[in-house]
């Protein structure tokens, strides 16, 4: 077994309200995975896989980020289904969408409690279902040869903290609210199981002259 990183895709479309406008990198998003394959290569990170979803933005990630491997595409690694299920809280519910990070910080908490109730009828993907694959993927990955880096979303990552470490529903959500574009999050083997050695580290950022990219959405 082998430590696991998990990189966050960089920012997307800020102003999407479904998941097809979503899923395309900003030029902010491009220039973040750039930065952060750069910072890869100046440390002499170096890894033997490489790993994303079929996403549109985890494949432009990885792209950007030059990392010089093969990148296999596991649709077990793409994100939940998060516009899709707002929309469909809201017409049954009359939660409405959230309008800015604030509102998200209230909405997604929520979302998450009537989606794992199953209180949400006609969703892509029980809560349940999206447990057992990230569960799946990461100790499948995690049982491989040399060192894996995976370009995913962050409710992937939210997910992949709660299975290794049996967080709790509000630890879940608060975990996915902070997770930042191009973040790092890393797991190292454990006999016992699987650790969180780095959680939302994004060095390629540090520095006043990149404080500016730092971004949630």
């Amino acid at each position: 077994m082998s430590h696991v990183t998990l990189v966050r895709h960089g920012q997307a479309n800020t102003t999407a309200r479904d998941e097809l406008s979503y899923d395309r990198l900003s030029d902010l998003g491009r220039e973040q995975a750039r930065w952060l394959g750069a910072h890869l290569r100046d440390t002499g990170e170096v890894f033997a896989r490489a790993y994303s979803g079929t996403l549109q933005r985890h494949v432009e990630t990885a792209r950007e980020m030059a990392l010089g491997l093969e990148v296999v595409r596991d649709s077990r690694l793409d994100e939940l289904e998060y516009f899709t299920m707002a929309q469909l809280l809201f017409a049954q519910h009359g939660v409405a969408l959230p309008e800015n990070r604030e509102a998200f910080v209230l909405h997604l908490p929520r979302l998450f409690g009537y989606w794992r109730e199953g209180r949400i009828a006609d969703v892509p993907e029980s809560f349940e279902s999206f447990e057992s694959r990230v569960s799946a993927v990461i100790s499948e990955i995690a049982a491989g040869e040399g060192r894996a880096v995976v370009v995913t979303s962050g409710g992937l990552i939210g997910m992949a903290m709660r299975v290794t470490m049996g967080l709790g529903m509000t630890a879940f959500a608060h975990a996915c609210l902070a997770i930042e574009n191009t973040s790092l999050h890393r797991f190292q083997p454990l006999p016992t199981g699987l650790a969180l050695t780095l959680f939302n580290a994004v060095p390629h950022l540090d520095g006043a002259e990149r404080s500016f990219a730092r971004t949630h959405l």
